[in-house]
């Protein structure tokens, strides 16, 4: 929360600055108006100077010629120097041009060119005014022409000079000293710049008057933004204005509560989720708009989990959210069966993910994640899980459990530590994913068990008929493309009823199971054994030859045959088997078909004495008693 002080300060600041802003913008404005009237007031003085340099050179002009016509010229020294004797006229000389020269002679010792501007008037026959400015004094130098005229109304020049109308026939130059007219212009100035000062003091007094309230609800306003920027909405705004800053003050402050009271439910709500986040903005806007986000894709990643045919489409979704989400590239994907301790690979990026050794394939107690159900990170401490194959590798694995039996386990491997424990960061990210996608994976893994249970004997763990039926297209389909030859035994207990009847259910049960398990010990992996029903069954054997079905047949026969049931009371009992057998796709073009020739040579095998193993052939379809 900002402090009062901090406010005060803020207030402060920002009238300061209005007010200086202010103050330099009247400032400029005096100072601008300043400059125009000194400049104005120069050019005033320039321009009376000069006034003043024509009507005294009329003035000379006309007494010279006077002088001239009452042939007195020898006494124009007099009348000269009472003119340049004035306040205002510093000095003042006459120049002769040289058709006057020529006339009358140079004339006097003053009336002689002395520097360029009178040449130049002289040669140009136009006047030339000069500002001469020092320290000390300003001068105005105005030197004007005289030029011959004839007119009815004044003195015709021509006819006392041998000269031409136009002609020059002389300059009088004048020094005006224009200092008062200066330093009445500067007292002028200082006067307007002081008023100038004045006024804006009594601006600026006013200005704080009227705008601190403005100044002050802006400081506010500019404060309580500052704080809700970062999500704090505590501010009160405060104001002594009325009309429309009064109602702006109070919606502000009813929409602050309004904001306090909604983002605080939110961050409330989302309380549980933020502890689990590593978020590094300390905004708690900025906060829940990553968990919003985060919460969103979330979600879309739920619908459409939900909606896939299987585990294994989840666990690419997952592996699409890792690669794509979060930028990791090398990792793999485990499937861990809690009950008997065995796990199963899901995805792999590569094989260089596969950090494990083998021995921790069945059996992952021997994994340090699936062990302390932890986050292990390989950088806490060296080799610290002795299960890792490569050593110097830098890796992260954690778990994560679906339900009581099955977990997944998550292990990624980085390029360096510092990678490693960047993508540490994201592991709690990771788990609400892996906690949306629960209970999806939960609902395959409970379909796919109870599938397995519906094609599984449970008396004996084989499979059963109902797994023969789904399976027999595929086996069809495998024949057609690998060109592969299956032999089908149909196996039954000889005389088992008898069992049933004479020693009890559980006996018989005893002597089915023992089947069971002769037929497991007696076939590959590759083969097929099946409870069809009751005491009957049948053994797939893929890619078996007539010798190698013999061999199995006999295999399975002298096995069972060999038995000793202890059926209680110190009595044994033997039992033994009738085997038929077939073979696809010699004696028929489908599975179904063998089976039940395979079914009729038993059948033969059954009514010829028992206890045999018999193969089916072609004219045994033909007897009147075939089943």
């Amino acid at each position: 929360m900002i402090k009062q002080s901090n406010l005060n300060g803020i207030y402060m600041k920002t009238k300061s600055k209005l007010i200086i802003t202010v103050a330099l913008m009247l400032l400029a404005l005096s100072t601008a108006t300043i400059i125009n009237i000194a400049l104005n007031i120069r050019d005033l003085s320039i321009q009376s100077a000069v006034e003043k340099s024509k009507l005294a050179a009329t003035f000379v002009k006309d007494g010279l010629t006077a002088h001239m016509v009452n042939g007195i010229m020898d006494n124009r020294t007099y009348f000269l120097n009472k003119i340049s004797n004035s306040e205002e006229v510093k000095s003042l000389w006459l120049v002769r041009s040289q058709n006057v020269v020529k006339q009358y002679g140079k004339g006097l010792s003053f009336e002689t060119v002395r520097d360029s501007i009178d040449k130049e008037v002289l040669r140009s026959g136009s006047s030339v005014k000069k500002i001469i400015e020092n320290s000390t004094e300003t001068l105005l130098r105005v030197s004007i022409p005289y030029k011959a005229s004839l007119n009815d109304n004044s003195t015709n020049c021509l006819s006392c000079h041998d000269v031409q109308v136009g002609d020059t026939l002389g300059v009088l130059s004048m020094e005006f000293d224009i200092n008062s007219m200066r330093t009445s212009g500067m007292l002028t100035i200082l006067k307007i710049f002081g008023v100038n000062i004045i006024i804006l003091l009594i601006v600026l007094v006013l200005l704080n008057y009227f705008l601190a309230p403005y100044t002050k609800l802006f400081s506010s306003l500019q404060s309580g933004i500052k704080k809700a920027h970062t999500g704090d909405f505590t501010h009160n705004f405060e104001t002594s204005l009325d009309g429309e800053a009064k109602d702006i003050t109070n919606h502000m402050n009813t929409l602050f509560v309004k904001m306090k009271e909604t983002f605080g439910d939110i961050k409330q709500n989302l309380g549980t989720i933020v502890p689990q986040m590593n978020i590094s903005n300390d905004n708690p806007l900025e906060q829940s708009k990553v968990i919003m986000s985060e919460l969103s894709d979330v979600y879309k990643f739920k619908k459409t989990i939900e909606l896939d045919a299987n585990k294994s489409d989840v666990y690419m979704r997952l592996v699409d959210v890792l690669k794509l989400k979060y930028n990791i590239d090398d990792f793999a994907i485990y499937e861990i069966n809690n009950t008997i301790e065995s796990r199963k690979l899901c995805y792999s990026s590569s094989d260089d993910v596969l950090i494990c050794k083998e021995k921790v394939t069945t059996d992952a107690s021997l994994c340090r994640a699936s062990r302390t159900k932890s986050v292990i990170i390989s950088s806490e401490f060296p080799e610290l899980c002795k299960s890792c194959r490569k050593p110097n590798l830098n890796y992260l694995c954690f778990t994560f459990s679906i339900n009581s039996e099955i977990s997944l386990l998550i292990s990624v491997v980085g390029r360096s530590k510092e990678d490693i424990n960047d993508k540490r960061t994201l592991v709690s990210r990771i788990r609400h994913y892996l906690e949306a996608a629960k209970p999806v994976l939960s609902t395959h893994i409970l379909m796919q068990k109870l599938r397995e249970t519906s094609l599984i004997d449970p008396m004996t763990g084989l499979n059963n008929r109902r797994f023969l039926e789904e399976v027999i297209d595929k086996i069809m389909s495998q024949t057609g493309r690998r060109k592969e030859i299956y032999s089908i035994l149909m196996l039954d207990i000889d005389f088992f009823k008898q069992v049933n009847d004479t020693y009890g259910h559980d006996i018989g049960d005893m002597v089915i199971v023992e089947v069971a398990r002769v037929l497991k010990e007696s076939i590959r992996e590759s083969d097929l054994a099946i409870r069809y029903g009751g005491e009957e069954f049948v053994v797939i054997l893929d890619n078996a030859t007539v010798e190698g079905t013999m061999q199995v047949a006999k295999k399975i026969h002298s096995a069972f045959d060999n038995l000793i049931f202890d059926v209680g009371a110190g009595e044994t009992m033997q039992k033994t088997i009738s085997i038929g057998i077939s073979m696809f796709d010699e004696d028929a073009d489908s599975i179904w078909k063998c089976i039940k020739l395979a079914d009729t040579a038993l059948y033969v095998a059954k009514t010829t004495g028992r206890n045999k193993i018999v193969v089916y052939e072609q004219k045994m379809s033909e007897g009147p008693d075939v089943r």
